[in-house]
């Protein structure tokens, strides 16, 4: 790997540098540049040990590599540029009110829907119309512990590259292929195409999570946080699914309900 010798610490918080890198907390900046900000020692650390070829530069304060030294050790091991900042110039660089320590600006990579499904995939997760940052990056984080083979997220949802998903992510996104921007009817088309069964999760579905065919290649259809899936997606899939509420809850949040679904299909794949 190529070593870069250090450069002089970042102390100005005004510097062209430290405003280009804050701007990428906005979308129309991180579609222009193709780069998008990993921010915390979490993000960091997964960036570095999983996808090095995605970081551009790494930012370290003095506190955050007296408390992460195996991060910077493994981002100069790979050949990355690290820079050492005070911590001034980290907080003007973050989205974030406490980035403790370490920044990564990566460049953005997404997976085409065509090369994901020649991959034979057999778990997949697709979010269409879905808006929280949070609820987004929450869901991803769940699809990579279940072991899902990628995310799906359709056009007029959240830009799963914004600072927030990518912390609610806790580094996941770093695991696992995510396809981006397509139209809801050219996924289902797609993975009918394919033989993914699709199954949309729903309150009102008449076959319980239980039921579902999960042995084989499908694919789990979540709706938004706050109206659920359209009509017209829902009777597109191939089944309805509901999760049973045994209590007295309402309903199940957006996280919760794509995380013990990914669970119950990892429980049958994998028995």
């Amino acid at each position: 790997m190529v070593s870069h010798p250090p450069s002089p610490v970042l102390v100005n918080p005004r510097a062209e540098r430290v405003k280009a890198v804050r701007a990428l907390a906005r979308r129309s900046v991180r579609e222009r540049t193709g780069l998008f900000l990993a921010e915390g020692p979490q993000s960091v650390r997964e960036a570095v040990r999983c996808q090095p070829g995605l970081v551009r530069d790494v930012y370290v304060t003095a506190d955050g590599q007296a408390r992460h030294p195996e991060i910077v050790e493994t981002a100069r091991a790979a050949g990355l540029f690290v820079h050492e900042c005070s911590d001034e110039v980290l907080a003007a660089m973050c989205d974030t009110d406490a980035p403790q320590g370490l920044l990564a600006v990566c460049r953005v990579v997404t997976t085409s829907l065509e090369d994901l499904l020649a991959e034979a995939p057999r778990l997949l997760l697709v979010l269409t119309n879905v808006r929280d940052p949070g609820n987004a990056g929450t869901v991803l984080r769940g699809a990579d512990a279940a072991g899902a083979d990628a995310i799906i997220v359709s056009d007029n949802s959240v830009d799963v590259f914004s600072p927030k998903v990518i912390r609610s992510t806790a580094g996941s996104v770093f695991h696992l292929p995510v396809v981006t921007g397509i139209p809801v009817p050219e996924i289902l088309t797609a993975l009918e195409a394919t033989g993914i069964t699709t199954l949309a999760a729903d309150g009102a579905g008449a076959m319980l999570v239980g039921d579902a065919p999960l042995a084989g290649p499908h694919a789990w259809i979540m709706g938004n946080e706050a109206w659920g899936l359209e009509p017209a997606v829902r009777d597109a899939c191939d089944h309805v699914v509901r999760l049973p509420i045994y209590g007295r809850a309402e309903s199940l949040n957006l996280a919760m309900a794509a995380t013990l679904c990914l669970y119950e299909s990892a429980r049958v794949q994998r028995a």
